[in-house]
């Protein structure tokens, strides 16, 4: 054929420094359009065959480092291109022949290919200027009597297309690199690309680096020639092509041929520093939009941060981004694994995600198939789910915060654990209540915070056969309200901390003379004032609560409740309502508001170190009798959420005033 010089077809004398510049986030991204090209020239060069039925050799890509050349050719033996096809697809730019390729096989009756073309995203050769300053093609058409074409461009608008010398079928394009890229001619970071671009890829990857080939020929004389001088036979190496793919990933084969061991090992291979998954999903849908992929629980470091970007995102297995943000909802993200589909739009670079309906529609699916395995885990193996419980809690209630039809299936499948480790549901919960008590209990969960204490105040309930549930301080605040705030079905729970309950549930024969005896004593040691009514009377800052608080705080208060038990001599109620708001406001990074807790100090009249904290009292021991009461409000505190910065020094010294007088007495 004729040599001939032209120009490329493009709106902008600029596009060269464009694509080297603004097109692909990141430069190394030229391997993997150069080997995504190739394979899809395999792929549609096998297709033809089919049709003709024609043999054609094993698919295969091949990577050549040359550093002395400092050039770097991916050759590949697919469907090649004739010198028409060259004018078309390459010197148009960003024309792909993709789409076309899939309608002339759907007239000819072809059923199975669209899936496997990957190129009809991205300007596939274009990509190699970021890199290069010269581009030489080398190809010869499968067509019968097609001739070699040579195709040559200096990174500028003109190129030259003449005879080429190929003789067999396929592709070749040598790069001749750039200084600034420098680094792709070490064979090591040109495999550390490929690895992660091209790491699952449809057909072999070949990497052949000339320098080492040279050293090892070299290397391999000289054994030889040492072998022959000592009178020995030479046997040469066997040689192996050195293949860096996958070529058919584990998520592309049958889930109901793998084993858990294969699940582990790939989860291994892709994030090599983890532990062994808790469990996995393996998705694969091909209608109304193509995904497959596996989806990992992995085991929670508490003591380290979650590692973002853990979900890989491939398309017809070549990896595109980690960054999954458009596709899943970010509770999701603390999933790790990969997922597969040609239907998630991609910018031309295929570096960047666009909007599209089916990204919608795969979120929504990606997300069901969550939520529906979690909860067949429950119901079907609810040991298992128990034991990995701690460490999905926090990805399945934030997923209820973050996404109503996660919610709507999962919610039933939320766990809580009391003291002893027994896991209930809401539902097992009030089903749990003994039957004279669910009246009074109703839809009221009963909980506490592990750091709150209050042992003497659960035991006493499970006395009654009351299990309480622990909460934490981080997610439950927000997850308790937003299941209060939108029930689901008959259940409309209301978590209540126990030391709110405790007077309902445990309420014990009223003795009011003693009570007020008991109150008046209270008054005078805390040295609370009490607010008057115009008669006289107490003044109740609560209407349902008869409640004493200290004039010169709105911290501190008391109040005096018969509980038919007698283990505890009192305990401490909290404003928990504020203490939920302000561990909101710090788990979302807030400001927490900073006003005092109200505390209110509730005394059991039926103890005895109460009662005998009153006969003190009445029989002039005033001294004695304020101390045992100071010594009431430390048990308190000691039983709850102990004592503040600064109050552990005076516990100390008051417990040792006490204990004195007392020894005193009796010696």
């Amino acid at each position: 054929m004729e040599k001939k010089t032209g120009q490329i077809s493009v709106q902008t004398q600029n596009i060269f420094p464009i694509i080297k510049k603004w097109l692909y986030s990141e430069h190394d991204i030229f391997l993997r359009e150069l080997v995504s090209n190739a394979c899809d020239a395999i792929t549609k060069r096998q297709a033809l065959s089919l049709g003709k039925n024609v043999e054609v050799p094993e698919g295969k890509t091949v990577v050549i480092i040359d550093e002395k050349k400092k050039t770097i050719c991916i050759e590949d033996n697919g469907i090649g291109m004739t010198e028409e096809e060259v004018e078309r697809y390459i010197t148009n730019l960003a024309f792909s022949g993709a789409e076309e390729f899939v309608e002339k096989m759907k007239e000819a009756g072809a059923q199975t290919h669209q899936d496997d073309i990957i190129g009809k995203f991205g300007l596939g050769l274009y990509s190699a200027f970021m890199v290069a300053d010269k581009v030489e093609v080398h190809t010869l058409s499968m067509n019968e009597n097609a001739q070699a074409v040579k195709w040559v461009c200096e990174g500028e608008t003109e190129y030259s297309l003449e005879g080429g010398s190929r003789t067999d079928v396929g592709t070749s394009i040598t790069l001749w690199i750039n200084e600034e890229s420098a680094e792709f001619l070490q064979s090591f970071k040109t495999r550390e690309v490929l690895g992660r671009y091209c790491d699952f890829m449809p057909y072999p990857i070949v990497i052949r680096d000339l320098a080492a080939e040279e050293r090892e020929a070299q290397t391999e004389e000289k054994n030889k020639k040492d072998a022959l001088e000592k009178g020995n036979e030479y046997i040469p190496p066997a040689k192996t092509d050195d293949i860096i793919n996958q070529t058919k990933p584990l998520w592309k084969k049958d889930p109901t041929s793998i084993k858990d061991d294969e699940y582990k090992s790939f989860f291994a291979e892709l994030f090599p520093m983890e532990p062994p998954p808790l469990f996995w999903i393996h998705l694969n849908v091909d209608h109304p939009f193509t995904l497959q992929g596996i989806l990992y629980f992995p085991k929670l470091n508490p003591h380290r941060p979650v590692q973002e970007n853990s979900i890989k995102l491939y398309c017809k297995q070549v990896f595109v981004s980690d960054n999954m943000k458009n596709v899943i909802p970010d509770f999701l993200g603390l999933l790790k694994g990969v997922i597969d589909s040609t239907d998630i739009p991609l910018n031309v670079s295929r570096s960047s995600l666009q909007g599209d309906p089916n990204v919608k529609k795969i979120s929504n699916y990606i997300v069901k198939k969550v939520a529906d395995a979690l909860k067949k885990l429950c119901r079907d193996d609810r040991k298992r789910y128990e034991e990995i419980w701690p460490d999905i809690s926090l990805f399945v209630k934030y997923g209820s915060l973050g996404d109503s039809k996660f919610d709507e299936v999962i919610r039933p499948s939320v766990l809580f654990k009391n003291n002893e480790g027994t896991f209930f549901t809401m539902e097992e919960y009030k089903k749990s209540i003994p039957e004279p008590l669910r009246e009074k209990v109703g839809d009221k969960i009963l909980t506490y915070q592990a750091e709150s204490g209050h042992e003497a105040l659960i035991s006493q309930l499970q006395e009654e056969g009351i299990s309480c549930l622990e909460i934490d301080n981080i997610i439950d605040p927000h997850f308790t309200q937003h299941v209060e705030m939108h029930p689901k079905g008959d259940l409309k729970p209301k978590f209540c901390p126990i030391d709110t309950e405790v007077e309902n549930l445990l309420q014990g024969e009223k003795n009011e003379e003693m009570e007020k005896k008991i109150k008046s004593l209270l008054l005078e040691v805390f040295d609370i004032k009490e607010d008057k009514k115009e008669d006289g009377e107490s003044k109740e800052k609560d209407k349902d609560r008869d409640t004493v608080v200290s004039s010169d705080s709105d911290t501190l208060g008391v109040e005096v409740k018969s509980l038919k038990t007698v283990h505890a001599p009192a305990y401490f109620k909290i404003d928990h309502q504020m203490k939920r708001f302000q561990e909101m406001t710090k788990a979302m990074g807030q400001t927490p508001f900073n006003r005092p807790l109200k505390k209110t100090l509730v005394v059991n009249p039926n103890n005895p170190l109460v009662q005998n904290a009153l006969r003190l009292w009445e029989g002039e021991k005033k001294d004695l009798a304020k101390k045992i009461c100071h010594h009431i409000q430390d048990l308190a505190h000691l039983s709850g959420e102990g004592f503040e910065e600064g109050q552990k020094d005076a516990f100390v010294r008051r417990s040792q005033d006490l204990v004195k007088e007392l020894s005193n007495l009796a010696l």
